[in-house]
């Protein structure tokens, strides 16, 4: 364990290894859905908006609106709000968040944190497509509570395939991701595979501890039960249009082919990042 972390990091860490997380994970989407008793939930939604401090004047409805958390976690933006930066050979950025890491993948490997990789195959669960993106640009990007929670397509294309790929449920908090190996390719995952105008696109949406619903807008009955689609014929995919949401909240990573996209000067470690931003441009 990294000696980096502080005492409280060490003893969360050490209490979720032996926890039931799957099960507690369970346990608090259900309670985020409750809509009943109507003026408990919405003290339950004021409460979670002042404690994460949501920034709701770009949401679809007012906070009125909402009638559980859960709903108010998985908000909509108003149309409009998000106007998409460059042309149709720009990626934008899938989601509002912080980038955890971002470069080229090398030798197959992408970095999780400093000293730590893992593995790209492993990763998307299909070697042949990560074949096609060894040596391309990638971004990882974390959403905490604060942030809106749907995925959007960074660019426009057609949905050849989609897999819900089974793993553990650890957090994916700076702690967990800078001591837990392999912590991206282990969870549970959304893996889209996107054909556009620049070649293929993974978009990869990771599962994490208390956030066991990874929601695919273009194929809703691709939920909760591991599996992989392939699509005939592909779906369209608008950029910029919704791929899907958490029910809670996680982390969205975007891989593309070698020598095509070079990633926007603004894509670094640390970076605070919002759908429509430029992600990466033409090499």
């Amino acid at each position: 364990m990294s000696n980096d972390l502080s005492l409280k990091d060490r003893l969360l860490l050490a209490a979720l290894k032996v926890s039931p997380r799957r099960a507690l994970t369970r346990a608090v989407g259900e309670a985020a859905g409750w809509t009943r008793p109507a003026p408990l939930a919405r003290l339950a939604v004021k409460a979670f908006a002042r404690r994460y401090a949501l920034e709701l004047g770009e949401a679809e409805l007012p906070l009125g609106g909402y009638p559980s958390v859960r709903a108010l976690f998985t908000r909509r933006l108003r149309p409009g709000a998000r106007p998409l930066a460059g042309g149709d050979e720009t990626a934008i950025v899938p989601a509002d968040g912080r980038v955890y890491e971002a470069g080229e993948t090398r030798e197959g490997k992408l970095v999780q944190a400093k000293g730590r990789t893992y593995d790209l195959a492993a990763l998307l669960a299909d070697g042949p497509l990560a074949k096609r993106l060894i040596g391309g640009p990638y971004a990882a990007v974390y959403l905490s509570p604060h942030d809106y929670h749907r995925v959007h397509f960074p660019l426009g294309g057609q949905v050849e395939g989609a897999a819900l790929v089974a793993g553990d449920l650890w957090p994916v908090n700076p702690a967990s991701v800078a001591t837990v190996p392999e912590l991206f390719a282990r969870n549970e995952r959304l893996v889209v595979s996107l054909s556009t105008p620049v070649g293929p696109c993974a978009i990869v949406m990771v599962g994490a501890t208390v956030v066991g619903g990874l929601r695919a807008s273009f194929d809703p009955e691709l939920w909760g039960r591991a599996g992989t689609r392939r699509y005939a014929p592909a779906l369209p995919a608008e950029r910029g249009g919704e791929l899907g949401h958490f029910d809670l909240g996680s982390t969205v990573i975007v891989c593309f082919p070698p020598g095509v996209l070079r990633l926007a000067p603004s894509i670094r470690a640390g970076a605070r990042v919002r759908v429509g931003e430029p992600l990466a441009g033409p090499a």
